[in-house]
């Protein structure tokens, strides 16, 4: 039996409503006439800054104005996209930060109000999009044949080596398998796994990158910058369980948004 393949298209990071439209409108190029199967934002959909703890925060919009914004831009993707390509949106830190247990950002009777799946005017958008909330292991993990798809945990130099080791492992541990990142703002392409300089390990990991601020936002004045970068995964993975392939079964491409 020939083997089926996917085609999928990755992103993270829009920070909605400080998304680049310049990457966003790039992205619309790179995908308009491929023939995906899947498409799947890596979270950070809003940048959730009307329900941040910072009472100084520059902000002057609302939860639902971000909502709106991020339902606009959604549905501009989907329609670049096939008819039947799988939608999928993970939840990253700043999505989970609207539902997290802390008084400072929305009060408990209130947080199930703020789901933007229950909202009218943009459910009808985010209810097209397959859910995966921001949890630390494979529950928050979106899995297509050997590839594994994620928010990302840590942002230090080293993190996605060390999570797609971590990820890898959660999910079965099996040989030959891509983890594919955001969150870091920094984007690298796939890349093998090392023990050490000389031993390589069965495993690879990608980042996106982010697709947000045309301009520095001011409260990354603290931040090293230097290595954000806009960008898109592309790449094709043959369909099943990653357990029975023994060897490298996808290929991906990153590509610059900038």
């Amino acid at each position: 039996m020939e083997a089926k393949w996917a085609n999928w298209c990755a992103i993270s990071c829009t920070h909605v409503p400080y998304q680049s439209e310049r990457a966003v409108d790039r992205l619309l190029e790179e995908i308009k006439g491929r023939k995906l199967t899947h498409f799947i934002h890596l979270g950070d959909v809003v940048d959730a800054e009307a329900a941040s703890v910072h009472a100084d925060d520059p902000g002057g919009h609302t939860l639902y104005e971000e909502f709106c914004v991020a339902a606009d831009m959604l549905g501009r993707i989907r329609k670049a996209l096939p008819k039947d390509c799988e939608l999928v949106l993970l939840d990253g830190n700043h999505d989970d930060n609207i539902k997290r247990p802390d008084y400072r950002r929305i009060p408990k009777p209130l947080r199930d109000l703020c789901d933007p799946r229950k909202m009218e005017g943009v459910a009808d958008e985010y209810k097209r999009w397959k859910h995966i909330p921001y949890r630390h292991g494979v529950r928050g993990c979106y899995q297509l044949g050997a590839c594994i798809f994620a928010h990302g945990y840590s942002a230090s130099a080293n993190s996605d080596e060390l999570e797609a080791i971590q990820l890898a492992m959660a999910c079965g541990g099996h040989a030959h398998r891509l983890v594919v990142r955001g969150h870091t703002h920094r984007p690298v392409p796939p890349t093998q796994c090392k023990r050490t300089a000389r031993v390589k390990l069965p495993w690879w990991y990608a980042n996106v990158g982010y697709m947000a601020f045309d301009s520095r936002p001011s409260y990354t004045h603290r931040f090293d910058i230097q290595q954000w970068g806009r960008a898109c995964l592309i790449g094709e993975c043959q369909m099943g369980r990653p357990g029975r392939m023994g060897k490298k079964s996808w290929s991906a491409e990153l590509i610059g948004l900038d």
